[in-house]
């Protein structure tokens, strides 16, 4: 039995059609998470203020998604800095990967799970 999967085509038949890659998804969530204060790392590479350094490619490390039909489900593995709120981090990360990816693509994400993976204990500057 053949699995039967929607692709993530839109637009419209007469002009074209677009397809999101689910790497760009991805990308999108990983940029949107660096953002976040208290975000120190994404599966071993560092973001804040390295942004620039770190190549695009890198910034979906840590990240997974899964695109079914119009719905994104996301899950993240971070590693956080020392002295920030884990929870409120976290939801501000859900809140900002949630609304990019909205108005970037215009899929409906239905879930942003995030995996506390480490903390960071050394000081920036």
């Amino acid at each position: 039995m053949e699995k039967e999967y929607q692709e993530n085509t839109y637009g419209n038949d007469n002009i074209g059609s677009v397809k999101i890659a689910d790497d760009v998804v991805a990308t999108i969530a990983g940029i949107a998470a660096a953002e976040v204060e208290g975000v120190a790392a994404m599966a071993g590479n560092l973001t804040n203020g390295l942004l620039d350094k770190v190549g695009v490619k890198n910034l979906k490390k840590g990240v997974r998604v899964e695109v079914i039909g119009r719905e994104v489900r996301v899950d993240m593995a971070l590693v956080m800095e020392y002295g920030y709120n884990i929870p409120a981090s976290s939801r501000k990360v859900q809140e900002r990967v949630q609304n990019a990816i909205e108005n970037m693509t215009g899929l409906e994400v239905t879930d942003v799970n995030i995996r506390i993976m480490g903390i960071n204990m050394q000081k920036n500057g």
